[in-house]
């Protein structure tokens, strides 16, 4: 069984790499190769060509994260509040960036969650996001600043 320890500095060493908008091939050094690797990144498909879609093998993650990076950019990518089951060998974390929708170069700050499980030799073989796919939406159809500029005025009648 893996370390608390262990499965912090492996889940470290992928969220500072995708942080520091490494390469693909080093963010993939940090996958299952004995395991089927899965990517997901839960909400309704119609958001985003890599939301509500389950990327299986490893030549699928690939597809994932090459998806995002044709996509969309971020900056100031963090994480924290790390939670560590050694286990089950599952370590969930949460991030903050601002991403843009690369097309209509609309931007939003966004908090989301990962929950990684990993195989024996530290490695992840499952890959879950769960972020705010309605910024996402908006964003990619050009419409997130036109919303952000909504006022909604509340009026009661007695």
């Amino acid at each position: 069984m893996s370390s608390r320890q262990q499965l912090l500095d492996a889940t470290k060493a992928l969220c500072d790499d995708f942080a520091r908008k490494e390469s693909l091939d080093t963010l993939l050094s940090h996958f299952s190769t004995t395991e089927e690797c899965i990517a997901q990144e839960h909400g309704l498909s119609a958001v985003a060509p890599f939301v509500g879609r389950t990327f299986r093998g490893l030549e699928s993650v690939r597809k994932y994260f090459s998806l995002i990076s044709s996509t969309l950019t971020y900056e100031n990518m963090t994480f924290g509040d790390y939670l560590v089951d050694t286990e089950v060998r599952k370590v969930s974390v949460t991030g903050r960036a601002t991403f843009t929708w690369k097309e209509t170069a609309e931007s939003w700050d966004e908090t989301f969650a990962y929950v990684l499980d990993f195989d024996r030799e530290n490695k992840v073989y499952r890959y879950q996001v769960w972020g705010d796919t309605a910024a996402a939406y908006l964003a990619r159809k050009g419409e997130l600043t036109e919303v952000r500029g909504i006022t909604v005025r509340l009026v009661f009648h007695w």
